[in-house]
């Protein structure tokens, strides 16, 4: 699901006064892990999910859900893993279901599938 372009169907989604509101503090906490996350999957690029390096949101979330109330190794709270890996989960489902492919998310692919799903290589000929 997007944003519906509806107006009275819009005000009825309270993305702010439903959630951020809500939550400030505990988005805030899935942000800063996004941000680390991506430093360390990611180095160099901009902020991005990088779906093709982990896909089991559904036992990750269990682990860190056995360590919730704790702080991993890398000072991020396991709570903040299961909130994000919950988000991932269900931004799956609703991409499944028909939603668009987040924005911030990549569908990349290992390069070696890449290539050989390619059909025809680029070529390096100018024809000069």
């Amino acid at each position: 699901m997007t944003l519906p372009t509806d107006a009275a169907a819009r005000k009825a989604l309270p993305l702010a006064t439903g959630v951020l509101d809500y939550f400030p503090a505990a988005l805030a906490e899935v942000a800063r892990l996004s941000a680390k996350g991506n430093d360390q999957h990611n180095p160099g690029e901009p902020l991005h999910w990088a779906r093709a390096k982990s896909g089991d949101e559904g036992d990750a979330l269990i682990r860190h859900f056995l360590e919730r109330g704790t702080v991993d190794t890398d000072g991020i709270r396991h709570s903040a893993k299961v909130a994000w890996r919950a988000l991932a989960l269900l931004q799956k489902e609703l991409e499944a279901a028909g939603a668009p492919l987040a924005r911030g998310a990549r569908e990349s692919l290992p390069r070696s599938l890449c290539e050989r799903r390619r059909p025809n290589p680029p070529r390096t000929d100018t024809g000069d």
